[in-house]
């Protein structure tokens, strides 16, 4: 393949057993979706693709597991027509429009609205009865003053945080706990994660829609979700604080994840984004394969980025737009160029160390 705009990466024992033993997606138990807003956008492709041609060759149980944006993805998965799921997603998140000075209420019940667009009224029924997937969602509760609706205290706590956790990341667990949201019919591989205090709840129809917009609930953009029926009384927020790339085990030891990915390395949590020293256990992601843009097909997209909440402040609503309808056209080549590796048997020789 002459021109090479996907970069495949595998954890060692992964990157080891498809060297011996070749990729099938029968070996694959969990799909990772990482927190990103926008970014989203440019996997759009390798999703359809996944849906439409290695999905029906999984094993029940897969497991999904996801933070933000990702578990909205995951959402349209679980769908009957999960193809056209993704198209309304898509369509709904790139023409998000709001009044000229929104607040938090408004971009909050736009959120909402999009999920609704996105999976329809049995959307929720889809995904606690598919055959084959398992969805686990990760979001966290706000303690102390973390958990405050006030701009003042909110933003505080996270200066806080932020400046707390750049010396050690488990001083988060002092402003949030996880809070798991998973399928009981079949218990994931990350069940028992360990680091930060742990809540785990069992997804049903009375929770699962405010578990997905939970996990995506921004702090100082989107507002909180407060009591979540079965979870303890307070106040969740983005999974994505303490898993923005999903730091937690991704697959059993008979089994390998699978994570399409923004970028090819994975940041821990929200506030390490420019930590560059900071890094996930290496034990996390030892069977994980990583998917991603390379950074020369990037440089090539609008503005030479990945979409991200930016755009909303740096161009005009029409011009966000058009930007990002351009951002998904581009990336139909990831699409192809999955299916031509997957469809050729190119993944093992493709593969780099993660």
């Amino acid at each position: 393949m002459s021109t090479r705009n996907l970069v495949f990466k595998a954890g060692p024992k992964a990157f080891d057993s498809i060297r011996r033993h070749g990729f099938s997606a029968e070996r694959i138990g969990t799909l990772a979706g990482a927190s990103g807003g926008a970014k989203w956008l440019v996997l759009s492709h390798l999703d359809r693709v996944l849906i439409g041609n290695v999905l029906p060759n999984f094993e029940a149980p897969l497991h999904l597991i996801a933070t933000s944006i990702g578990a909205w993805r995951f959402a349209c998965y679980a769908q009957p027509d999960p193809l056209a799921a993704i198209q309304r997603f898509e369509d709904a998140y790139i023409d998000q429009s709001y009044s000229d000075k929104p607040d938090i209420h408004e971009i909050t019940a736009k959120s909402r609205e999009i999920l609704n667009v996105a999976i329809g009224k049995r959307g929720v029924t889809n995904i606690l009865h598919h055959p084959v997937l398992r969805t686990h969602i990760m979001t966290v509760r706000a303690r102390n003053i973390a958990a405050s609706e006030s701009r003042l205290l909110l933003a505080a706590s996270l200066l806080l945080a932020a400046s707390m956790n750049a010396i050690s990341r488990s001083t988060l667990g002092l402003f949030y706990e996880r809070a798991l949201f998973f399928d009981a019919r079949d218990l994931p591989p990350f069940f028992d994660v360990t680091g930060f205090p742990l809540q785990r709840i069992r997804i049903g129809a009375d929770n699962l829609e405010d578990a997905i917009v939970a996990t995506g609930a921004i702090p100082l953009v989107l507002s909180g979700v407060r009591d979540i029926a079965g979870a303890d009384p307070g106040v969740y927020r983005d999974g994505g604080i303490i898993d923005y790339h999903l730091d937690i085990p991704h697959s059993d030891s008979d089994k390998l994840a699978l994570f399409p990915h923004f970028f090819g390395h994975i940041v821990p949590g929200w506030f390490d984004k420019k930590l560059t020293w900071r890094r996930p256990n290496p034990a996390h992601v030892d069977r994980t394969i990583l998917i991603c843009p390379a950074e020369e097909f990037v440089a090539k997209l609008p503005n030479a980025k990945i979409p991200d909440r930016t755009d909303f402040v740096n161009h005009a609503p029409a011009e966000r737009m058009q930007i990002w309808r351009k951002v998904v056209a581009e990336c139909e080549a990831l699409g192809e160029e999955l299916n031509d590796v997957l469809a050729r048997n190119e993944l093992e020789s493709r593969l780099t160390p993660l």
